[in-house]
């Protein structure tokens, strides 16, 4: 038996490359064969055998996939744990995962209700905890009333007294000196000054309730960080490699300007952001992976096809669409398809009130009214002419 030499392999899979076969597979066959020694016989039988498989992944004419992906992912889809799980000793950090996650991608809902980033750092920052904890202090957003151990309203003068807390100051990198600018920015009259660890704020307004909400405004003021990123936990990546932020909370633009951000990998679950920052494909990637990541987490394996049928449907028209009758379904053109959905009586009185016509060109319509459906053979249009077939057959005879 002979041993393949590279150049037989490239003559086998130049023959692969003539019967059809994509670029990229026989671009991955070469990869994983080039090391292998292997004898002429097994290469063959390899070869014959990507060659069978890849005819029978292939996607028949008139095939109804998006009837196929809709069965795909829809049925394990059931199967879904209704939970929402916790990230490992940082309980208050929820994230919604499964049934309700898909439901929130496919609906395209306006805001995700747990917004979350991964921000991954630039070499430089990335490989120590110190130098990490530098960005991500830029990044979390820090209130007053994080780092305050509590305001006092003085009745005598008139004044809020606000305690600082210099240890929590310190460790989130915030200068106790530069608190009264900060707060003079949301200040339009009165004075501001600093006793030590105490901010004496004096409004210049003698009434009981503008106090109170003076204090409960003041408690709610940003002094530091990103606005929307609630906030920031610093953890090693899956490999151990570097380290990464996981923020609660999303804000993609300001994130991406901090220095030492890595905007070519830092991404978020909020597909109306990624699409509002870097537009329809990156949102249409952003679906295929957060509908992947629900389902492998949940131990479903759905083919990817089926995701990027469904990401190319919500993407096609150049802003995202969600699947239900205030988007995909509700935009048909055909009256049938659109009353077999949902809200059936109103679809029918709209399309007679509007007097719209029905071209029966679709699966669902077809369906409705009895007749062969336009997939699979009912697509085919093929007439036997039998009385020219039997003159055929008796010039033969």
């Amino acid at each position: 038996m002979t041993k393949i030499t590279p150049k037989m392999l490239e003559v086998k899979l130049k023959e692969l490359e003539d019967d059809g076969l994509p670029n990229d597979l026989i671009e991955k066959i070469r990869d994983k064969i080039k090391d292998e020694v292997l004898e002429e016989e097994q290469l063959e039988y390899l070869l014959n055998k990507i060659y069978i498989n890849y005819n029978n992944a292939i996607v028949e004419a008139s095939e109804p996939v998006g009837t196929v992906a809709a069965q795909s992912i829809g049925e394990p889809g059931t199967q879904m744990t209704l939970r929402t799980f916790h990230y490992a000793g940082v309980e208050e950090f929820s994230v919604t995962q499964g049934l309700p996650r898909l439901i929130e991608i496919v609906d395209a809902r306006r805001f995700p209700s747990t917004p979350q980033m991964e921000v991954y750092l630039e070499p430089g920052y990335a490989e120590s905890e110190e130098t990490a904890i530098k960005v991500h202090n830029r990044i979390e957003q820090i209130r007053m009333e994080q780092i305050i151990s509590d305001v006092d309203l003085d009745f005598v003068n008139w004044n809020i007294v606000v305690n600082l807390i210099p240890e929590i100051c310190e460790k989130k990198g915030i200068d106790i000196d530069e608190i009264p600018d900060i707060l003079k920015r949301y200040k339009k009259k009165g004075t501001i000054r600093q006793e030590k660890n105490s901010v004496i704020i004096d409004p210049g307004i003698e009434d009981l309730q503008s106090l109170q909400k003076m204090r409960e405004k003041i408690l709610k003021k940003v002094v530091k960080g990103i606005r929307g990123v609630k906030r920031g936990l610093l953890t090693p990546s899956d490999d151990n490699q570097e380290w990464i932020i996981k923020t609660e909370g999303t804000n993609l633009q300001g994130v991406t300007q901090i220095e030492g951000v890595d905007v070519s990998r830092t991404v978020s679950n909020h597909i109306h952001e990624v699409e509002k920052l870097y537009g329809i494909e990156a949102a249409r990637n952003m679906i295929i992976r957060e509908s992947q990541k629900v389902l492998e987490q949940q131990g479903l394996d759905v083919d990817t096809r089926h995701l990027l049928i469904l990401s190319d449907l919500m993407c096609t028209t150049g802003t995202i669409q969600s699947i239900g009758r205030h988007g995909i379904s509700g935009s048909k053109s055909s009256v049938f398809a659109r009353a077999a959905f949902e809200v059936t009586v109103n679809q029918l009185l709209d399309a007679g009130l509007y007097g719209e016509e029905e071209r029966l060109l679709g699966i669902p319509e077809n369906v409705i009214i009895g007749q062969i459906t336009p997939i699979g053979t009912g697509r085919t249009r093929i007439m036997f002419d039998l009385d020219a077939n039997l003159e055929i057959l008796k010039k033969k005879k």
